[in-house]
């Protein structure tokens, strides 16, 4: 938990980001994780995971915009991308996830009815496209918000997924106001770090928390999008499918590009939905560092390519 807590803040070090940027050893750990800087890289990475089977989920990095223009911006962005995936015939393969405060939620008191008409043009064009949107959750302050802009949203597009964290104790209860019928719920542990007061500071807790959630989500007919990469968790929720009577299309496992990849194959041999998430943009460096801290076996690997390089 500590070292957790270290990386996740060298993910807001500049100084760090730039050495790192820098580091030509780094760049195999980058590019094993992160798609490349701009749309066709991730629609390209998308293509490649179609071909095995496997389905995506694309996120713009960045977030905490600047102003409302950076916020139109991104959402630009991500009408494009929508555009190169249909484009590319990819829809019944792609969605794509949108962090709230990239497109303008952290904008002081306008922030949310901002973050909601941007989602609500990305919803928009992803529908024309045929395909669907999930809300990113980031940092627990900006939970509430989020969860009010979903069910706006969801009023006129009830497909729209969210994203729902473990590792916050409030989550339970979230879970369980959110389940019905249909519901897309993207459950992970959290790649952020929550207050001691509102989060839970044990591993053991992150997934016991997890698992209650999840078999909420189960069992109330929702859609539950399994994001982990623990394999007594992938299991648990293959157990937990299996006594809810959910076929292969009722739910899917989730995880993110560049994690243990032939896992996910295996689970796509097996006829199991998998989806990997794709990230690509210029905001790497924060995205990358809490994926090493969400996993230490990221950080093993990381070291490896380094050491190899050198």
């Amino acid at each position: 938990m500590v070292l957790r807590h270290t990386l996740i803040a060298a993910s807001e070090n500049e100084r760090l980001r730039s050495f790192v940027a820098r580091t030509p050893a780094t760049r195999g750990v980058i590019n094993r994780f992160v798609a490349g800087e701009r749309a066709s890289d991730a629609v390209r990475a998308v293509a490649g995971l179609a071909d095995l089977g496997v389905y995506s989920t694309i996120d713009h990095l960045g977030e905490n915009t600047a102003d409302p223009a950076q916020a139109g911006g991104i959402t630009r962005e991500y009408l494009t991308l929508l555009e190169l995936i249909y484009d590319a015939g990819l829809a019944s393969w792609a969605e794509v996830s949108v962090k709230p405060t990239a497109v303008g939620l952290s904008l002081g008191a306008e922030g949310e009815s901002l973050a909601a008409d941007n989602i609500a043009r990305i919803c928009e064009s992803a529908a024309a496209a045929g395909t669907t949107v999930t809300v990113d959750m980031e940092d627990e302050s900006w939970v509430p918000a989020t969860l009010r802009v979903v069910a706006v949203l969801r009023r006129e597009y009830p497909w729209l997924g969210c994203v729902l964290q473990s590792s916050l104790r409030r989550t339970e209860g979230d879970a369980a106001a959110m389940a019905g019928p249909g519901v897309r719920v993207r459950l992970c542990k959290g790649a952020y770090a929550p207050s001691a007061d509102t989060g839970h500071r044990d591993k053991r807790d992150v997934d016991r928390a997890f698992v209650r959630s999840l078999r909420t989500l189960f069992e109330s007919g929702a859609y539950p999008m399994v994001a982990t990469h623990d394999p007594r968790l992938v299991a648990i929720a293959g157990t937990l499918a299996r006594r809810n009577g959910r076929g292969h299309d009722d739910f899917e496992y989730q995880m993110v590009l560049g994690a243990r990849p032939a896992e996910q194959r295996r689970l796509a041999g097996l006829g199991a939905r998998v989806r990997v998430y794709v990230p690509y943009g210029r905001e790497w460096y924060g995205y990358l560092v809490r994926r090493v801290a969400e996993r230490p076996a990221n950080l093993l690997f990381a070291a490896r390519a380094v050491a190899s390089r050198s």
